[in-house]
């Protein structure tokens, strides 16, 4: 298959940055829920990235070495498809605290394949798309419901 008809089937593709205390990731129950999304088809992992802030602010890029072959994540050994740089270990970074790290998994959202083949079929354009946060969610429902009391 051609790159173009490959990325003409591809679902979208999202990024989340996940951060902990310390530095070392700690993907505890969170890796194998997402290697179980994998292998169900739901997503697929292009790419995983690894990054610690020093407490004078630097930026480091850790790898699976750094991690351990006791990380959870050492099952993504080899998730990388070069979509993650050096600029988005340091906008990561900025959201950090110092001391602590994070992971920036890339991923297409497989599930969504079959309406984003269908939109591109039928002449259409995602125009917008856009992600609602937990928190701005849990705010909008307390706001509605104190309005109604």
């Amino acid at each position: 298959m051609s790159g173009d008809a490959e990325l003409d089937d591809m679902g979208p593709v999202d990024w989340i940055v996940l951060g902990w205390p310390g530095r070392r990731p700690d993907g505890g129950e969170l890796a194998p829920m997402i290697v179980d999304l994998a292998d169900r088809g739901i997503i697929r992992v292009l790419d995983i990235a690894f990054v610690a802030k020093g407490d004078d602010g630097s930026v480091e890029a850790l790898d699976l070495d750094h991690l351990g072959a006791d990380s959870p994540f050492a099952v993504f050994a080899g998730a990388a498809s070069g979509l993650v740089d050096h600029a988005d270990l340091e906008e990561a970074a900025a959201a950090m605290d110092p001391g602590d790290s994070a992971a920036i998994l890339v991923y297409e959202n497989r599930w969504a394949a079959p309406l984003a083949i269908a939109l591109r079929r039928s002449g259409g354009l995602l125009l917008a798309d856009g992600r609602i946060e937990i928190q701005a969610l849990i705010a909008a429902l307390d706001a509605l419901e104190a309005a109604s009391a």
